[in-house]
């Protein structure tokens, strides 16, 4: 797929996916979504990704939301299959991808932005970003996940406030309640971000992948965690990389996993 409203950038084993519509806020739509969701297969897929950093353009916004004009005269049906098609394809994709994912909140994360920096496994903020779901002063609520994440993350109180009110809160009171794991200077945004990523390269890649399946699954009614954790568990052990860990361990020596 040729990418016209995101950077696609590999290096040192990081994916680095900026949004990339910044006249418009990196506001999010349809074909955005597309490209986000094709650039999500390959790096789940690719061994030569270790991880995934998402930002957005310019200095002003990580995604100021989305493009209303798109919907703006959609019936119930329609807007039904949008919020559908999204959450499967980019918002769930992220949440259940096997590499670790660090959205670097650059600015205002508006509705659909802040569902997708919620997608993502962790969050960093720089010290001017402006975050909120405000939906309900469009008539509408969150539509990709945004009522289910924000409430995992910050609780129902919390999370009941910022969605009725449509009010936005400081990267100081998002780390606050939870909802972001680090504020910094806008300068060393993406240094944190990279940081954070850089440390999990150092890991097994299975094990990471394994891990992100039992977290997620800790929230997910339709199964149960615990179970889900003791299968990842016992797979591990049918790893590579686990002997290789066990061996370093022993050998006094640091591990050089493969991801096998």
């Amino acid at each position: 797929m040729t990418y016209n409203h995101i950077i696609f950038e590999v290096k040192d084993q990081i994916l680095h996916l900026t949004i990339n519509r910044e006249q418009k806020l990196n506001a999010l739509n349809k074909a955005l979504l597309a490209e986000l969701a094709d650039a999500i297969s390959f790096a789940s897929t690719n061994a030569d990704v270790r991880g995934i950093l998402l930002t957005g353009a310019g200095e002003k916004a990580f995604v100021a939301g989305a493009d209303i004009s798109e919907f703006s005269s959609f019936n119930a049906e329609q807007g039904e299959n949008l919020a559908q098609n999204g959450q499967t394809t980019v918002f769930d994709a992220l949440e259940n991808c096997p590499k670790p994912v660090v959205a670097a909140i650059n600015g205002f994360a508006l509705g659909g932005g802040l569902e997708l920096a919620m997608a993502c496994h962790i969050r960093v903020a720089s010290v001017n970003a402006r975050l909120g779901l405000p939906e309900v002063s469009l008539g509408l609520i969150p539509g990709y996940g945004g009522t289910q994440r924000l409430t995992r993350l910050v609780g129902k109180g919390h999370a009941f406030e910022l969605i009725v009110t449509a009010d936005m809160i400081s990267a100081e009171r998002a780390k606050e309640i939870g909802l972001v794991n680090h504020v910094v200077a806008a300068a060393d945004l993406s240094a944190k971000a990279l940081e954070i990523l850089n440390k999990i390269k150092l890991r097994a890649p299975l094990a990471v992948a394994s891990a992100i399946v039992a977290v997620n699954s800790a929230l997910d009614s339709k199964v149960n965690g615990f179970e889900v954790e003791v299968k990842e568990f016992g797979k591990c052990f049918n790893t590579s990389d686990f002997k290789e860990g066990v061996s370093a361990f022993l050998e006094k020596r640091k591990p050089v996993f493969t991801g096998k």
